[in-house]
C-alpha cells in the first residue's frame, strides 16, 4: 500500500524526454522548471506547497506562484497531472505514473493506488447508462481501509 507522497521517486522521467517536449513547444528548460519536475518526481503525490518547499531547499528564491505557474504549464504539456485526494489542495504526480485510481481512507488518511481495471464495471456502467466517459486518472474513491474497519 502506498503512502501519500511515497513511491514515485524510483520512476523518474528521463530528462531528455521532457527537455525535448518543452523545446518542441517553444519553451525553455529553466532551472525552476527542472526543479519543479524533479520535486514532483521525487515526492509522488505532493501539493504545490510541498513541491515549493522541496524546490526551495535548492533555490530559495522560487516562490509559490512560480511553482503554480510551472505546474500549470507542465500539466498542459502532459508531463504532470493532478488529482484531489481530499478537500485541500490538489496533489501532483508524473503523468507517466498516472494510470491508477486513488483509494483514500477517511479514518487514517492512507492513500492506496490501485489498477484502473478494478473500477472497469463502474466505468462501463456510467458510459452505458449515462453516456459518461470517465477519466480514471482523476478518480479518487473515499472509504474506510481494512485497518480502520
Amino acid at each position: 500500500m502506498a503512502e501519500p507522497g511515497k513511491g514515485a521517486a524510483s520512476t523518474k522521467a528521463a530528462p531528455t524526454d521532457w527537455h525535448e517536449e518543452l523545446r518542441s513547444r517553444g519553451y525553455r528548460v529553466t532551472p525552476q522548471r527542472q526543479l519543479v519536475l524533479e520535486a514532483v518526481s521525487e515526492l509522488g503525490h505532493a501539493t504545490p506547497e510541498e513541491i515549493c518547499a522541496r524546490v526551495q531547499q535548492t533555490a530559495r528564491g522560487v516562490n509559490i506562484s512560480t511553482v503554480y505557474r510551472t505546474l500549470e504549464l507542465l500539466e498542459e504539456l502532459g508531463l504532470v497531472t493532478h488529482t484531489h485526494l481530499s478537500h485541500g489542495a490538489p496533489t501532483y504526480h508524473l503523468a507517466a505514473e498516472a494510470d491508477h485510481v486513488h483509494l483514500v481512507c477517511r479514518g487514517c488518511g492512507e492513500v492506496t493506488e490501485v489498477a484502473p481495471r478494478l473500477v472497469d464495471g463502474l466505468v462501463t456502467a456510467l458510459d452505458r447508462e449515462l453516456g459518461f466517459v470517465t477519466d480514471v486518472h482523476h478518480l479518487t474513491v473515499f472509504g474506510t481501509c481494512r485497518n480502520c474497519r
